[in-house]
């Protein structure tokens, strides 16, 4: 209780120091309005100041001290709530909610830039109240937007423990099931959702079995996901591959254990870990690594589609990629992988210069959050990348995944054949991996794939020879494409680390 009026307070405090400013319009998005009709109520109260509320459906509702408005408008209707608004000419606060659908009214944008560009000093203070609430252009340098604080650490584990309790009384005494450090990680994982949000969340988490294990995070990090969807731009990966399902990459796999504790909050070390770049040809395991790393933290993996971002309206692109980037922020801890990342910052002077604004957006957000989002970019062509992007202090770590050896591509054929539940040890993998050289890990696969089908289309079991077979009737990357796999190995030599 002690934590959650402490906030309580920032938030009254940050609300005044605003109005205090004389500015007349203020923006509070929050999907929390009972709460922020609470803090603008408790503000109100101790100013001694009058305040209203509106909505659509209600119209002017007087709360606090004053008199009332002419009781003969019917306020129900933006437009005429704002006209009386201005004409009583109240110091008084007045809280409207839901107004963005109205604001494609000229004469409603009209009159709340008349209000907002009020000089004299007992005028009305607006305060527009919604979840999402886009103004205007001519409204936009004259407001001024605030965020309610959101719950902190240790409100979250109150929460949880209050819905614990809740359960356990509900079920004659039974304690929920749990552990300190998946309960931590819960914490962690309801970083960035609301009271009531969290509230709900952990309850789904126990209502069904009594406890709270492992088990539930994914679950846990896809419902928050879709309580902060946003279609199309970033995706949630259900499936998070486990770093015993990568063949290779000791040097990636040992770089991030030594930093896991980092980023999970280690009270000792103040440099939380940033992200790092995977360069290389194409189906060497970059991708597969990306997903590795979220499964190795425990934590959501959020996939940020480049071709989504682009729209045709001028300036949308950009507005798309940060609101990509609000919303990891929002889901922290959390890894945003972005693959092919040049394709979307490649500048080929067809694009009317929005790559280079997509990448000023990216390098701002990169340099100035302060969120535990652990940026993973992926590049087949890292000629294509601007400099800025690369250098250290943008990100951690540039490593250059190159074609597995022959130790490697045979344990990629194990993880593979015991993927497609074929015993391994009936097939020589020393012998498969001699006779893949130069393959990716990627044309492993498929050469498996390809002797399954193969075997059962002669009705056989999936034998060494059906593989090799395979292997035989492939043309890999490295012999297609020699040349480019040459220059990128040579300028990799003295820029990256290897990852294996």
């Amino acid at each position: 209780m002690q934590q959650g009026s402490v906030r309580l307070k920032n938030d009254i405090h940050d609300l005044a120091l605003v109005l205090d400013s004389r500015v007349r319009l203020v923006v509070i998005e929050s999907w929390e309005e009972a709460r922020v009709l609470q803090t603008i109520a408790t503000l109100a109260v101790r100013r001694a100041q009058t305040y209203y509320t509106w909505n659509h459906i209600d119209g002017l509702s007087r709360l606090g001290f004053g008199v009332d408005m002419d009781a003969e408008q019917d306020t129900r209707d933006a437009e005429t709530a704002l006209e009386q608004i201005r004409r009583e000419g109240e110091p008084a606060l007045y809280v409207l909610c839901d107004l963005h659908p109205f604001l494609d009214s000229p004469r409603i944008v009209r009159l709340l830039k008349s209000l907002a560009m009020a000089s004299e000093k007992a005028a009305p203070t607006l305060i527009l109240v919604s979840h999402a609430l886009p103004l205007p252009p001519e409204l936009s340098r004259l407001a001024a937007r605030i965020s309610l604080s959101m719950p902190s650490d240790e409100q979250l584990a109150a929460i949880v423990r209050d819905e614990a309790t809740r359960w356990s009384e509900q079920n004659r005494g039974e304690r929920v099931r749990t552990d300190n450090q998946t309960l931590q990680q819960v914490v962690r994982n309801l970083r960035g959702t609301t009271h009531e949000e969290a509230r709900r969340l952990a309850r789904n988490l126990i209502v069904d079995d009594g406890a709270i294990t492992q088990e539930d995070l994914p679950t846990l990090n896809k419902a928050k996901f879709e309580l902060l969807d946003m279609h199309g731009v970033l995706s949630y990966e259900q499936e998070t591959a486990r770093f015993a399902e990568v063949g290779g990459l000791k040097q990636l796999k040992r770089w991030l254990t030594e930093r896991e504790s980092a980023f999970n909050g280690n009270a000792s070390i103040k440099d939380i870990p940033r992200g790092v770049l995977l360069v290389g040809v194409q189906g060497a395991g970059k991708s597969l690594a990306a997903k590795a790393v979220a499964g190795l933290w425990g934590l959501p993996l959020l996939r940020l589609d480049v071709a989504g971002l682009y729209n045709k309206y001028i300036g949308e692109t950009e507005k798309n990629l940060r609101d990509a980037l609000q919303l990891a922020d929002a889901l922290e801890p959390c890894v945003l992988w972005i693959d092919e990342i040049e394709k979307g910052l490649a500048a080929d002077g067809s694009d009317q210069g929005v790559s280079r604004r997509l990448l000023g957006t990216l390098l701002t957000w990169m340099a100035e959050r302060s969120s535990r989002v652990f940026l993973v970019a992926t590049s087949n062509d890292v000629t294509q990348l601007p400099p800025e992007l690369i250098r250290k202090g943008r990100i951690d770590e540039l490593f250059f995944v190159d074609l597995p050896d022959a130790a490697i591509r045979a344990d990629i054929f194990g993880i593979h054949l015991a993927k497609r539940e074929l015993a391994a040890e009936q097939f020589d993998l020393a012998a498969l991996a001699l006779a893949s050289d130069g393959f990716s890990g990627a044309e492993i696969e498929q050469a498996v794939v390809s002797a399954v089908y193969c075997a059962a289309a002669s009705e056989q079991l999936v034998e060494e020879e059906h593989v090799l077979k395979a292997l035989s009737e492939t043309s890999p990357l490295s012999v297609v494409m020699a040349e480019r796999l040459g220059a990128l190995r040579a300028w990799a030599k003295d820029r990256a680390v290897r990852a294996d």
